[in-house]
């Protein structure tokens, strides 16, 4: 039951956030919106098994580019974010409206069942460790990357460093 509930909340907001990053125009709502995809993906990692993976996409996607999107974006500046409304009456800025809480509640309630589960993973693994009946992905995926497919990862390694460095040549300043 606890696992058709996460099923069914984290597709609904894997959708529901990607459909909206999509069509909305602001870029700070667009970040937002693709938060909430990928913790909603995370969710479906936890509801097929893949600990790993699940904790990965958290750490990585949403703890790391997401959060570098948003500090870009507004370290940028650009646009004022003030709405038009609120410049009219003199009100102060919102952190947003009924329907950004609403979304807002949603990916902390798919955050929060993805958690315990994967929390309730570590409790199961423990206890059923002696009798074989349950192994982690963390250990498969170790021993896979270390030794079978060492060579492969090593290769990404390289690509994602060339990528870095292309990135620095291209944000460097031209001399004019």
């Amino acid at each position: 039951m606890f696992l058709n509930t996460l099923f069914v909340m984290s597709a609904l907001l894997t959708v529901v956030c990607a459909v909206l990053v999509l069509t909305t125009k602001n870029i700070m709502h667009s970040c937002v919106f693709l938060l909430g995809s990928l913790i909603g993906i995370a969710g479906l990692y936890a509801t097929l098994g893949a600990d790993f993976v699940a904790v990965t996409q958290v750490m990585v996607y949403v703890g790391g580019v997401v959060i570098l999107m948003l500090f870009a974006v507004m370290l940028t500046g650009g646009k004022d974010f003030i709405s038009k409304a609120q410049n009219l009456m003199g009100l102060a800025p919102t952190m947003g409206n009924t329907w950004t809480y609403a979304v807002a509640g949603l990916v902390g309630l798919v955050f929060l069942l993805t958690n315990i589960q994967l929390l309730s993973r570590l409790g199961t693994m423990s206890k059923l460790k002696n009798d074989g009946a349950f192994e982690s992905t963390v250990n498969k995926i170790g021993h896979l990357l270390v030794k079978d497919h060492v060579l492969s990862f090593e290769i990404s390694s390289v690509l994602l460093l060339g990528a870095l460095v292309g990135a620095a040549i291209i944000a460097r300043p031209r001399k004019q």
